[in-house]
């Protein structure tokens, strides 16, 4: 653990092209998501839910309902990736998705729930593909590159891990 607020398991780092290796464990990792985060948000009240990680951070309603937004768009770029030939995706403004009503006062339980579902599809997608199919890539132009599959699962395993550490250490720093 970092001791930077923003970033409090690290920075992502990408693995380099050509490695597979990985993938199994970020796979448990996006597998496991869904009830380390419901731990991590469990008995909080709305004052908690509406209290930011840091300050100039989002709340952790917005964080529970981003990792939900998030992370329908990354399924869907793989799912792309594996039925298109290079496609190009399309980016969001992620800050302002936050900011909408549904990020800002929808109770958490909506994304949550996603969350479990989404989860278990992208799991089931991902764990069974050889390196081949982990090889195969999506161009996003917001990043100006190309990522594969096997990134693209690294990242969001970090991602859900960033965003629920972040929430646990504002739990901790203020002894909830």
């Amino acid at each position: 653990m970092s001791n930077d607020l923003r970033f409090p398991i690290g920075r992502f780092v990408i693995p380099p092209l050509g490695e597979y290796g990985h993938v199994p464990a970020c796979c448990q990792e996006i597998a496991a998501l869904p009830s380390g985060l419901r731990v991590a948000v469990a008995d909080l009240d709305d004052a908690a839910l509406d209290t930011p990680y840091r300050e100039g951070g989002w709340t952790v309603r917005q964080v529970v309902h981003h990792l939900a937004d998030s992370h329908l768009n990354a399924y869907t770029r793989c799912k792309l990736a594996l039925t298109e030939d290079h496609p190009t995706i399309r980016g969001y403004d992620q800050a302002g998705w936050a900011e909408l009503p549904d990020g800002r006062l929808l109770v958490i339980g909506p994304s949550l729930d996603i969350l479990d579902g989404l989860h278990a599809r992208w799991v089931k997608a991902m764990e069974s593909l050889g390196h081949a199919e982990l090889a195969r890539t999506y161009w996003h132009p917001e990043h100006n590159k190309s990522f594969t599959l096997a990134q693209t699962v690294a990242m969001y395993a970090w991602h859900g891990n960033h965003h629920t550490a972040q929430i646990r250490a504002l739990r901790d720093r203020k002894g909830w």
